[in-house]
């Protein structure tokens, strides 16, 4: 007979947070492997890449980074790349000329679509042990769990 007291909920939830991070951790090591040896890219490249991708129209490099949430310095490093190699293009604002967008060139938009690509099958791979029930429920739990508590 086991006479120690039940596990608390809060325990419970302390190591779901940790299975989480486990989770989440293991899958974003595989998919910066993914991206290192099929695309020669990283990941931190693919995330500036896929922001211009929603943000056809071009956007500024501190709005990028704040999308990102991730320093100005670490997001010029990034575009600087990408620029040098012809996948984005920067130009000042008409309206303000200190005020610098970047957006995807034509070359840049195809080779993101082509990673992106990879990258869903890849995605699709991680979670292949999931069905659509699994899926919906995991969904309706991580809806719940970013409403704005406020």
């Amino acid at each position: 007979m086991d006479l120690r007291a039940p596990e608390s909920l809060s325990r419970r939830r302390l190591k779901m947070w940790i299975r989480l991070l486990g989770v989440t951790r293991s899958g974003e090591r595989r998919l910066r492997e993914y991206l290192r040896v099929e695309h020669g890219t990283t990941l931190p490249r693919f995330d500036v890449m896929a922001a211009l991708w929603r943000r056809r129209e071009g956007i500024s490099m501190s709005e990028l980074g704040r999308l990102l949430l991730v320093s100005g310095g670490n997001v010029t490093v990034i575009v600087d790349g990408l620029e040098r190699e012809g996948l984005v293009i920067r130009a000042h604002s008409s309206a303000d000329r200190r005020t610098v967008a970047v957006s995807l060139t034509e070359r840049g938009l195809a080779e993101f679509e082509r990673i992106a690509a990879g990258h869903e099958a890849e995605i699709d791979r991680l979670f292949a042990q999931l069905g659509e029930s699994d899926l919906e429920t995991l969904n309706g739990i991580f809806k719940r769990l970013t409403k704005d508590k406020t």
